[in-house]
């Protein structure tokens, strides 16, 4: 199975913000110990590296984290051919469009996020890390 993580559910674990931590790191941990394949698209990792950087202030810090990251998760790429799809879309939030195309090009099973209204229209399956973990749970 493949997932996509939203960008926060990323800086949910980064930044251990209560109450999202706990099943967010929990989703991310799966895709650790190799239960799940888990991707971020190259455009969230220069968010998160902007949002980390703005907050803690330690750019080293912020790199190792990103470094970290990077060992257990794998990048989709975003291609012009994805921004020009994600721009067709009359969307509230581009960001998530485009995470949607590139989810649905690399054939993501489901998109893990918080913020699944953001993603109705989406190809691909939006659920929450509750969701994910009680889905995975089942089978």
């Amino acid at each position: 199975m493949k997932i996509l993580f939203d960008t926060n559910i990323i800086l949910d674990v980064l930044q251990k913000r209560d109450p999202f931590y706990i099943h967010s790191s929990a989703v991310l941990r799966m895709v650790e110990t190799k239960q799940v394949k888990g991707f971020i698209t190259a455009n969230s990792v220069t968010d998160i590296y902007y949002i980390l950087n703005r907050t803690i202030k330690d750019k080293k810090a912020v790199y190792s984290a990103l470094i970290i990251l990077l060992q257990v998760v794998d990048i989709i790429d975003v291609t012009s051919a994805d921004v020009k799809s994600a721009l067709r879309h009359d969307v509230i939030d581009f960001e998530d469009e485009l995470i949607s195309v590139c989810a649905s090009r690399a054939k993501i099973n489901y998109i893990i996020s918080r913020n699944t209204e953001d993603f109705v229209d989406s190809l691909v399956n939006t659920i929450t890390p509750e969701q994910f973990l009680e889905l995975s749970f089942k089978n």
